[in-house]
């Protein structure tokens, strides 16, 4: 399907005449007429690119004439999609077979991409295209009216958005190159250009040849804006199969690329500075405990979309299309859990990162605690020396007041278990952690309102007996702060 979607393209990057002829929307009363060139209809609304501009009116109160005028009584949508290649080509087809499947509708790809057709009239209600296109010419598309749609990586000011997915971003190498594992510091100085040698990140003295994408891509754009300058490629490729397909022939190559985009290239693992092993897994990156990611977004314009593109970005949120995201190689944005002794690195850690002030009674505490428990994805992480939320643990806030709210833990035990970084005297970290933890209870007492005292989360304070990450770095102690939330099937709380 998807490489039918590659082949299809070049049809899908002709004029779409369809829809785009003159006509005259003339108010019922017949005092005020309005000509221009008929962009969309929705079932409800026309869009319309008039001398005033592109303006949205409601068909109930105008008589539309000229030979683009639709079949008011069945109209199609027409739904362009541009953007991001790699991540549209991956994720649409799927998405939009999901959605014909969950509306009833029967699925087709034409010519010009995905056709939806009511299996009663067979009668075609959407034709949804997807053209790749790089992030500028996008956003003229978008901007213009000629797209309802764009697949990007960042938010834009100028547009709205839908969150979609998530992907990983991790160095590639080929199969045959002998280096273990590159921390995160070594792997920004390779990036920058400051490495020229792989002896220098601990490798065989060969020379280091690193690639990338176009500097105009998405994840070039990301990737400078982490580093605070343009990565310094070598070699560069058009999309992420051509860069992983690349490094994959070259042993002394090197490249950063979306989880989902490995290709024949072999994924190095990657530590931090103090030897922490960061893993790409779904939970540590819809945890945040993942620092390198990469977000899918829907970016929709300031107008009114066709009803069929507002049902479809409905679509989004729901468990089937959280499936197909998943089936399409990339990290969907359900609630993920996982039983705490899967993960044998923490335990490793909290005991090799504990500082003097830990103590054994400390770590036997958590270990009882974690005996039998799920981790879930929801995670709340602070400003240094704060209890303030960023913003993506505000969301994760609203979704367990949600959750709770459903009964999705009923009779179960909810922990919120607060920890914080090594900065500072134990004892005071422990006393943060606590407030931390008491703060993000009392946030959801006040969102999910009416509900017993019994269905919300019981508190656990740990300070900073269980690291994550290494606190020589801000960005390790900003993981390192943080309360994650615990399920266990039954648990006595500990006295204070």
């Amino acid at each position: 399907m998807i490489s039918f979607w590659r082949a299809a393209i070049f049809a899908a990057l002709l004029p779409c005449v369809a829809m785009a002829q003159d006509v005259t929307l003339t108010s019922r009363d017949g005092a005020l007429a309005i000509a221009g060139t008929l962009q969309g209809y929705d079932g409800e609304f026309f869009r319309i690119d008039s001398s005033y501009g592109l303006l949205t009116i409601d068909a109930s109160g105008v008589i539309c004439d000229g030979p683009a005028c639709p079949d008011l009584t069945a109209p199609k949508a027409v739904i362009r999609l541009v953007g991001e290649a790699d991540a549209g080509f991956a994720l649409l087809p799927l998405l939009i077979a999901g959605f014909a499947k969950s509306r009833g509708l029967l699925y087709a790809v034409g010519p010009e991409g995905a056709v939806l057709t009511d299996p009663a009239t067979h009668k075609v209600l959407a034709e949804m295209s997807f053209r790749p296109l790089l992030p500028d010419q996008a956003r003229a598309e978008l901007k213009a009216g000629r797209a309802e749609l764009m697949v990007a990586s960042a938010i834009e000011p100028d547009f709205g958005s839908k969150a979609v997915a998530l992907d990983a971003l991790v160095p590639i190498v080929a199969p045959d190159n002998p280096l273990p594992k590159i921390s995160t510091i070594d792997l920004a100085r390779v990036l920058a250009g400051e490495v020229k040698n792989w002896s220098e990140v601990g490798g065989l003295d060969m020379p280091l040849v690193l690639h990338g994408l176009t500097p105009d891509s998405d994840l070039q754009r990301a990737l400078s804006a982490r580093l605070g300058r343009d990565p310094a490629a070598t070699i560069t490729h058009a999309d992420l199969r051509a860069l992983a397909d690349a490094v994959a022939k070259d042993p002394w190559s090197i490249a950063l690329t979306g989880r989902a985009s490995e290709g024949a290239a072999r994924a190095l693992p990657l530590s931090d500075s103090c030897g922490f092993p960061l893993t790409p897994s779904a939970l540590a990156v819809k945890a945040g405990d993942y620092p390198l990611t990469l977000p899918v977004f829907l970016l929709t314009p300031r107008r009114r979309l066709p009803l069929m593109a507002r049902e479809f970005l409905e679509f989004l949120a729901l468990p089937t299309a959280q499936a197909a995201i998943a089936r399409g190689g990339y990290i969907d944005r359900g609630l993920e859990s996982q039983p705490m002794t899967a993960d044998g690195l923490r335990l490793i850690n909290a005991i090799q990162g504990a500082g003097e002030e830990t103590t054994l009674s400390d770590l036997k505490r958590l270990v009882d605690l974690m005996d039998g428990a799920d981790r879930l994805s929801l995670t709340f992480r602070f400003e240094d020396g704060t209890s303030a939320l960023d913003a993506e643990s505000q969301d994760s806030l609203n979704d367990l007041a949600q959750q709770i709210e459903v009964g999705s833990f009923r009779n179960k035990t909810l922990i919120l278990a607060g920890f914080s970084d090594g900065s500072g005297a134990a004892e005071a970290n422990l006393a943060l952690s606590q407030d931390r933890a008491d703060g993000i209870l009392a946030a959801l007492k006040q969102a999910a309102t009416g509900m017993p005292d019994s269905a919300f989360p019981h508190v656990e304070a740990f300070g900073e007996a269980l690291p994550m990450a290494c606190d020589e770095t801000a960005a390790g102690r900003r993981l390192n702060r943080r309360v994650e939330v615990w399920l266990k099937p039954s648990f006595t709380p500990s006295q204070p």
